[in-house]
């Protein structure tokens, strides 16, 4: 079981997929005009609402702000690497993957999330390993974006941009020293946008599998991103190129 704090992404769970939720609390005493639209929703969809003491909720999720309701999920469902290829397969337009190598940081991870939902990202694929994964925090924090997006878990990212360079996509690479500048490159193809660690960026091996490292040019004097920021940058760019 996973639970799901806040009103928004409680809100985004329940359009995405009601299903999941087996029942929402919400703490008595709380003003009920913000939480009308979810109390309207469940009971559209059938789904239990119990009210219960703030410190109730307090215990259920220690340290997160839960605005007042929690969703208890079933558990947040990674998509398989077939199926992610299966329906990339299908599309006509170009597709973009994120591939997050040993992001750790989760404020990071639901901005990245958020941002490739807001792009229309086919796809998130992170390791299984000294990675984030989709916790309680950054379900809140992505406003509940992870359930409009397929997120992927798998044991080894070298071998996964292996197998996506063999089905036809091009492996890019983010860094500082890449080679060339996002503004040069041609971005109408089908890609997979490689993000590394907030400290040591992207590893040797995964940097290897790349087909090309690509970097943000500096035009002030601070030299580095936040590595979501940068997916924004990316993201931003790719969008233009490809649309306008």
């Amino acid at each position: 079981m996973i639970k799901v704090p806040g009103i928004r992404p409680i809100l985004e769970l329940i359009k995405a997929n009601p299903s999941q939720v087996k029942e929402v609390w919400i703490a008595k005493g709380r003003g009920l005009s913000r939480l009308n639209e979810v109390l309207e929703i469940c009971k559209e969809e059938g789904i239990p609402v119990y009210f219960k003491d703030s410190k109730d909720l307090d215990l259920l999720l220690p340290n997160i702000n839960h605005q007042g309701a929690i969703a208890i999920v079933s558990g947040f469902k990674y998509t398989p690497l077939d199926e992610l290829l299966a329906k990339i397969k299908k599309r006509e337009e170009k597709t973009t993957i994120i591939v997050l190598d040993h992001i750790t940081d989760e404020g990071n991870f639901a901005s990245i999330i958020r941002t490739s939902a807001f792009f229309g990202v086919q796809g998130i694929i992170i390791p299984k390993k000294r990675s984030v994964s989709v916790s309680p925090q950054v379900l809140k924090r992505s406003a509940g974006a992870c359930f409009y997006i397929p997120i992927v878990r798998v044991p080894n990212i070298s071998m996964v941009l292996k197998r996506l360079s063999e089905e036809g996509l091009w492996i890019i690479g983010t860094s500082p020293e890449g080679r060339m500048s996002l503004y040069e490159f041609d971005w109408n193809r089908d890609l997979v946008l490689v993000l590394g660690n907030e400290q040591k960026g992207i590893g040797h091996s995964v940097s290897k599998a790349c087909h090309e490292i690509i970097s943000i040019p500096i035009f002030g004097f601070v030299e580095s991103l936040n590595v979501a920021v940068s997916a924004g940058i990316f993201l931003s760019e790719i969008a233009r190129s490809r649309y306008y």
